[in-house]
């Protein structure tokens, strides 16, 4: 048994929060295997392997590498011995083509001088056909989907031929069809003998494709065990330290009138054929969940756009009650209005990742706490102080959300649109990217405002999260609802079942 990497004792404190991220932490890695480093938001996991990669230091412990004890001050320390690293968010210039991403800094140049397009396209095409990958190299990645530019960041560290590779949530943003794809690479790659290290929440992805699971918590390495020789039960307990609560939603009577509606809206861009949104209807009624699920760039981030007022619809009319909020080439005034509303980038369009909790807490709701004359400090920092402990934060009203792990930044935010509740709520992709315990947090949240006769509006890729909440279930293809599921069918339906709809091979109208 031989190691391709070793960590010893490692430790980490954060001065701003004084929080301990690592706290001598142990960890090893054999050549060859897929390693899963699992745990909740805020367990240590990406600090841990930001000291692995040269992103940030350690305050102790050492790091041995092949049997040598190493010291990575930068990430090109780490580069230099064939360590990798995909981030949760992509790190891409988007105005690059697919092959300028993968090869910059160790581009293939002619005459001493130019790059040499032909051969660096060439090289790249290789390597998407020998993967499977559905881009191409002259594709500009601005014009890529987020499950997309993932393959491009995994061909960065194919190219450079990496002997450990870490993957940071690398499933988060991917469909079914492309997380198979993806680990059907790193089986690949194994078998080459990269040692793999894989960042994941997803307690069923862990019994699927890793050999080994190490989970962390509170920054404290909890232990190791053999994949094959544990459940998913037991992994959930170690990770949460307790049980997860059953969610269970009341039977209730919807709301004889819709709450916000959708009326043959469109969204045609520039002359294409196809539009981004096609003659969609939608209606959300008080005391009901509709769910709406699509593969990445068939509709459900067109449609967060328009009800974000972001992108200005072309034909139709979107209403709150009898209020019109959007109609033919007007931008919606749903945030002008203050309906709630959670959207899918957190961390540029939720937050405000310079200022504090408190900021944060307060942005939607200023007056309140900015009277005529002054600022009500002392009741701004109060508030979100209750609200912090309501919605089981980890942090104080003083710090920058931009310290926060992600189940806590997507909690204030959460927590900030409920407060100004009245009637519905807007969710997209709420729980993206979060660990088990802060995902069924606010999956517990989101149905007890349905139970209390909340409409919620649920945008969301994530199958397993849309097939347990929805009481109303919309899949998209092509910018159009193609089927419609109602609450008696939705407890009988499997993702593989919705397939064929997700992909547009086939339709069903709601009975």
């Amino acid at each position: 048994m031989s190691y391709a990497l070793e960590m010893h004792a490692i430790t980490k404190m954060y001065l701003e929060t004084m929080r301990i991220a690592n706290d001598n932490v142990d960890l090893t890695l054999l050549n060859g295997e897929i390693l899963s480093l699992a745990g909740e938001n805020g367990a240590g996991k990406t600090t841990l392997m930001k000291i692995l990669y040269g992103l940030t230091s350690a305050d102790a412990g050492t790091i041995i590498i092949d049997g040598k004890e190493r010291v990575f001050k930068t990430p090109l320390d780490a580069q230099k011995l064939k360590i990798g690293m995909v981030h949760q968010h992509v790190m891409l210039v988007d105005e690059f083509s697919v092959a300028q991403n993968v090869v910059l800094g160790n581009e293939i140049i002619k005459h001493g001088l130019f790059y040499d397009k032909q051969k660096n396209n060439q090289k790249v095409e290789r390597l998407i056909k020998e993967h499977n990958f559905t881009i191409r190299a002259e594709d500009k990645v601005a014009n890529l989907s987020i499950g997309e530019k993932q393959q491009v960041e995994i061909l960065k560290m194919l190219y450079r031929d990496v002997k450990i590779l870490i993957l940071d949530e690398p499933t988060s943003t991917l469909t079914i069809q492309e997380i198979t794809s993806l680990f059907l690479t790193l089986k690949k790659l194994q078998k080459r003998g990269v040692s793999i290290i894989l960042i994941t929440h997803k307690i069923h992805e862990i019994k699927e494709i890793s050999d080994r699971v190490c989970i962390m918590r509170e920054g404290k390495m909890i232990g190791c065990f053999i994949t094959r020789d544990v459940d998913e039960a037991f992994i959930s307990r170690i990770m949460m330290g307790q049980m997860s609560p059953k969610i269970e939603k009341i039977p209730l009577e919807r709301s004889s009138e819709a709450i916000l509606s959708l009326k043959s809206v469109t969204v045609l861009k520039h002359h294409q054929k196809q539009p981004l949104l096609d003659n969609l209807t939608i209606d959300v009624y008080g005391g009901e969940i509709v769910g709406c699920a699509g593969i990445s760039g068939n509709g459900l981030g067109q449609l967060e756009s328009i009800l974000l007022g972001s992108l200005p619809i072309s034909k139709g009319t979107i209403t709150y009650h009898d209020q019109v909020l959007s109609t033919t080439h007007q931008r919606a005034t749903t945030r002008k209005l203050g309906l709630p509303f959670v959207p899918s980038d957190r961390l540029y369009t939720g937050s405000s990742l310079e200022a504090t909790v408190s900021e944060n807490m307060i942005a939607t709701s200023r007056d309140n706490f900015f009277p005529p004359f002054g600022i009500l400090k002392k009741k701004i920092n109060q508030y979100t102080a209750s609200l912090i402990k309501e919605f089981d934060i980890k942090t104080t009203p003083y710090n920058l959300i931009g310290t926060l792990s992600g189940g806590n930044i997507q909690k204030v935010i959460l927590a900030r649109e409920i407060e100004k509740i009245k009637d519905i709520i807007i969710c997209c992709e709420v729980t993206w990217g979060l660990d088990v315990g802060s995902a069924q947090f606010i999956h517990k949240e989101i149905v007890e405002l349905r139970n209390k006769g909340v409409g919620v509006l649920l945008l969301s890729s994530n199958l397993d999260e849309i097939l347990s909440l929805s009481d109303r279930l919309l899949i998209f293809s092509r910018g159009a609802v193609v089927a419609e599921f109602n609450s008696r069918e939705i407890p009988h339906l499997t993702k593989e079942q919705l397939g064929p709809y997700l992909l547009g091979k086939a339709t069903k109208a709601n009975v």
